[in-house]
């Protein structure tokens, strides 16, 4: 019989589950204030409050949010006396230290607890007791933590992720057991265009693919205005598990293969990869408009850096656009460039650029000898790669029997450390083979896509599509543009194939004649051999 207390004294429960998924597909707290009800109901006490938490805090309770509000409120209701009642010690806290010092909070607030299935008492065997309890709690607590981790090790390290599924993915059961990621569309959808196009420099740096998902509505945002934080980009276009690989650092776990199926290539993320370390041809910046188009493409040529814009208002009230070096070392600074001449001069190089009819023929020709030799060029890399996967799995073996043998902790750490990198060039190679196939489309539908760009880029220009522009901008030349002001454009850097047939188009080569033709310093023309057009013509072809 349990003995009825005071009936100036008022009770609080407190109830609590591990982790959300437990209070939306359990009743753990409704149950536990079940028979912490009970409980008040047999010591004659009404329940005043009730403060649910569906977090473990680690051991720490001041980490529940529960908690804390349960101490908030003892400290607004001072001069009352009320009891705490916990469904069970676990729920008190599973820590011994924090069993303690919860322990001493509770009664410098003048309350008491109490559980149903365990009697406090203010005696140094009941303290001995209560401590026990407590330290059996942190015990267990521990084991259990100490499993869950060797558990999700094991699986990491059989190639199953076993983290919070990133964006682009859900989990799903797996046939060999447990869960496994699988595609989440449209997410992955989304996920996979946006890491491809900055790979292909679609998307030139990570501000365009930052506004790319921005304006997705069903990729998630992290700020109330929509907007998606730098490094969320960052650590998007980084994340090994997209191209099917898993790792963990926190349990030294090298980069595998996954079980699952990534949303790109491994290819793929190198290139990534790659194009993190290096710098964009045409920066994306958000100002970028059809006002001024050629902005952070165009570079002074005094300083080097790039020119900026605005629009500058005259005394009639007009306003009039202009291009500016801002550069105050510079001597050009704050000197204007009409807009209309810059562009102007822009759009006769691009109209330069347009090959003549009867060059059309000639660059059929170097296509399809391009086509024919990457042709050829793909079965001997076939045989490359096939070849060198066999090195490296000889490699491979041979480092392991050096583990074996070695007893130096150092070495055998730096062997097993190329190891790991042995096995993921391996991944990326095995990839790269089951990717190596035959065109999907005929030499004709690419070469009339690649004859439409370069026989007139004049004309996607005056589209007017600024998409199609910036398009143009990094297709059609090497570099940024130097641009002197009262001289124009210096020296602008054309891409290799306008530039391969600006020169065989101004060279005017012939085949050479049945007759011989004169040595250099002969006063005659020069004409070019045949032999020298070849080579003229795999040059281009190898660049291409």
């Amino acid at each position: 019989m349990i003995p009825k207390l005071q009936n100036n004294k008022k009770a609080i429960i407190y109830c609590r589950v591990s982790n959300r998924n437990q209070k939306t597909h359990g009743s753990g707290l409704q149950s536990q204030e079940h028979r912490c009800r009970e409980h008040a109901d047999r010591l004659g006490l009404d329940v005043e409050a009730v403060f649910p938490d569906d977090v473990s805090g680690g051991g720490d309770f001041m980490k529940r949010p529960g908690m804390v509000a349960l101490l908030a409120y003892l400290d607004a209701q001072s001069g009352g006396e009320f009891v705490v009642i916990f469904d069970d010690l676990k729920r008190f806290a599973r820590d011994t230290e924090f069993h303690i010092k919860l322990r001493r909070e509770l009664t410098l607030r003048n309350a008491t607890v109490e559980c149903p299935n365990f009697k406090f008492e203010d005696t140094p065997e009941g303290k001995f007791i209560e401590t026990v309890f407590a330290a059996h709690g942190e015990l267990e607590r521990e084991q259990n933590r100490r499993q869950i981790i060797q558990k999700m090790k094991a699986r990491v390290e059989q190639g199953f992720w076993v983290f919070q599924a990133p964006v682009g993915f859900a989990y799903q059961k797996s046939k060999s057991g447990g869960k496994i990621l699988v595609r989440d569309e449209p997410l992955a959808s989304i996920v996979q265009e946006a890491i491809e196009g900055f790979a292909i420099g679609r998307f030139q740096s990570q501000v365009e693919v930052q506004r790319f998902l921005e304006n997705q509505p069903a990729f998630p945002k992290d700020l109330p205005n929509g907007k998606i934080r730098a490094y969320k980009i960052t650590r998007l276009l980084t994340k090994p598990v997209y191209a099917g690989y898993v790792h963990s650092e926190k349990w030294n776990i090298s980069m595998r293969d996954g079980r699952h199926e990534g949303l790109i290539s491994k290819r793929t993320f190198e290139r990534v990869q790659e194009r993190l370390n290096s710098t964009g041809l045409a920066p994306a910046r958000k100002d970028i408009r059809e006002d001024f188009i050629l902005r952070g493409f165009v570079q002074c040529a005094d300083c080097g850096g790039a020119l900026t814009s605005c629009w500058s208002k005259s005394k009639t009230g007009r306003h009039h656009p202009y291009y500016r070096c801002y550069d105050k070392s510079c001597a050009q600074y704050g000197k204007s460039i009409r807009r209309d001449d810059m562009e102007g001069q822009f759009v006769d190089i691009l109209k330069s650029m347009q090959p003549r009819e009867s060059m059309k023929t000639s660059i059929a020709k170097l296509f399809k000898m391009a086509w024919d030799m990457r042709l050829a060029q793909s079965k001997d890399h076939l045989k490359r790669m096939q070849d060198g996967l066999k090195e490296i799995d000889k490699q491979i073996e041979q480092f392991l029997a050096r583990i074996v043998e070695a007893t130096n902790p150092s070495v055998i750490q730096a062997y097993e450390t190329k190891v790991a990198k042995l096995e993921q060039e391996k991944l990326i190679q095995v990839e790269k083979l089951q990717n190596q196939r035959m065109p999907k489309h005929t030499f004709e539908h690419f070469f009339e896509l690649a004859l439409d760009f370069l026989s007139n880029p004049w004309k996607i220009w005056d589209s007017g599509d600024l998409h199609l522009r910036k398009t143009v901008l990094r297709l059609a030349f090497r570099e940024r543009l130097h641009y002197k002001r009262n001289e124009g454009f210096l020296n602008p850097k054309k891409s290799l194939p306008f530039k391969m047939l600006e020169s065989i188009s101004t060279s005017e080569n012939q085949m050479v004649l049945r007759r011989r033709f004169e040595l250099p310093t002969s006063p005659l023309p020069r004409e070019c051999s045949t032999p020298e057009l070849s080579q003229h013509v795999r040059t281009f072809i190898q660049r291409i």
